[in-house]
């Protein structure tokens, strides 16, 4: 039966739909491109509350709920901070959350972070009263099914996407109506030093390989010179404009993989209006939650992973920083982990870490001696594989530490490399060519 056409009249206000929240209430809140602004602001705007606490990953376009104004009663969780929470989180106005991005769910559907609210956007419902998650799956799929109350924003312009992202309207408490373009990220070409590091990076990527990428000017570098590529299959955590080419060329056809063969799947998008026009109804592209997508039992089953993760810093050992500059969080944990443990365990996988090697217009190394006092280790040393400059690739699985410190040398800036031998000499107890031993 097809559903009676009087659903939008039963739409509120965002004051309206938000005064199901109460004080105490345990809230997630969707991210990303299909962030809900107009609820955010509305719940950020009453006074009437105390104790309630958003549970997010990356937001865009409202920085309501981060304001030092609202942190007495509402405090925010980044599990992945983006740009609109990086300066509550380091004033310490908002919290973050370390966590694999896997693991998300399951904190919902086990309870160990019981959520009383989740309040998405999603797109209009058909005929059938489905609605879509659209641009995001990622943690909102479980928010949804284990939330006591749903909250929405009914957006028509937000894409009906396929996968794991169905919601009923009848699980719907309250809804607002909306007819908003999504937010957009417009990225710059690729510098270059990021085309250099993208041309090394693509010659490591074989035919037949499953790519996983995020987004940004290295990312952007890279797929752009895949086009003479053959069989490329897509298993990503995040979805960008740089592989709708590849798909139309013919690149990307997913007939190689064994995990969804013939379609990309992905937990969420970000990017141009082009892109979200692109995956509206697209069945060839499907979301799922991002326990599925970033599963390294599922990744490490799908042959030649190649997996293509950012970082802030490295040091001689080979640990990895990547969500944090010292103590300072500048993003999160995320999927880094669980896409380069699956690409290593896939047979034929390539880990891959990259970097510019330096940093602050030239005048920090990122390739250090010591990661900084307080930084995260996202990815050990044990699991680190290739790591990737401008001025190289280099595999480090299977080294000893001193010679992956050399290794590492040889991929920094020609202008610290002496300091850093220095440094790895005396990390390691031995003697540089011409100096004199004590």
């Amino acid at each position: 039966m097809d559903l009676d056409s009087s659903w939008a009249s039963r739409a509120v206000s965002a004051a309206d739909a938000v005064a199901h929240v109460r004080s105490g209430d345990r809230v997630f809140v969707h991210g990303a491109a299909a962030t809900p602004i107009p609820l955010i602001d509305a719940l950020s705007a009453r006074r009437d509350l105390d104790g309630v606490r958003l549970y997010h990953l990356h937001t865009q376009g409202s920085t309501a709920c981060f304001a030092p104004e609202v942190t007495d009663w509402l405090r925010s969780v980044s599990m992945f901070v983006g740009p609109d929470a990086r300066a509550a989180v380091h004033d310490g106005r908002a919290d973050f959350m370390p966590v694999f991005l896997s693991d998300i769910p399951g904190l919902f559907s086990s309870g160990a972070v019981p959520l009383d609210i989740a309040i998405v956007q999603l797109s209009p419902p058909d005929r059938h009263g489905m609605m879509s998650l659209g641009t995001s799956i990622d943690a909102a799929r479980a928010a949804v099914d284990h939330a006591r109350i749903v909250i929405a924003e009914i957006n028509d312009r937000m894409p009906r996407t396929h996968g794991n992202g169905v919601v009923p309207l009848s699980r719907v408490h309250a809804f607002i109506r909306s007819a908003r373009a999504l937010p957009t990220g417009a990225h710059a070409a690729p510098t270059e030093v990021e085309a250099q590091i993208g041309a090394h990076i693509a010659a490591l990527v074989e035919d037949g390989a499953t790519i996983q990428t995020g987004i940004g000017g290295i990312p952007d570098a890279v797929l752009a010179r895949l086009g003479d590529h053959h069989e490329l299959g897509v298993h990503t955590e995040m979805f960008s404009d740089g592989l709708i080419p590849l798909i139309e060329g013919g690149v990307v056809t997913n007939r190689k993989k064994a995990v969804h063969p013939g379609r990309c799947v992905t937990s969420f998008v970000t990017g141009s209006q082009r892109l979200y026009d692109y995956v509206d109804d697209h069945p060839g592209i499907e979301f799922h939650s991002c326990d599925r997508t970033n599963d390294t039992s599922l990744i490490r089953k799908n042959d030649k992973v190649t997996a293509i993760n950012a970082a802030i810093e490295v040091d001689l050992t080979g640990q990895v920083c990547a969500d944090s500059m010292g103590t300072a969080i500048w993003s999160g944990i995320g999927g880094q982990m669980d896409f380069l443990r699956g690409a290593a365990l896939s047979r034929g996988g390539k880990p891959i870490i990259a970097l510019p090697s330096t940093a602050a217009r030239g005048k920090v190394s990122r390739i250090t001696a010591q990661l900084k006092p307080g930084a995260g280790v996202v990815t050990t040393r044990g699991h680190v594989h290739w790591v990737v400059t401008e001025y190289g690739a280099r595999n480090l699985h299977g080294l000893t530490l001193r010679e992956r410190g050399e290794a590492l040398i040889s991929i920094a800036h020609p202008d610290v490399r002496g300091e850093l031998r220095r440094a790895l000499a005396d990390q390691r107890h031995y003697v540089l060519p011409g100096d004199t031993a004590p």
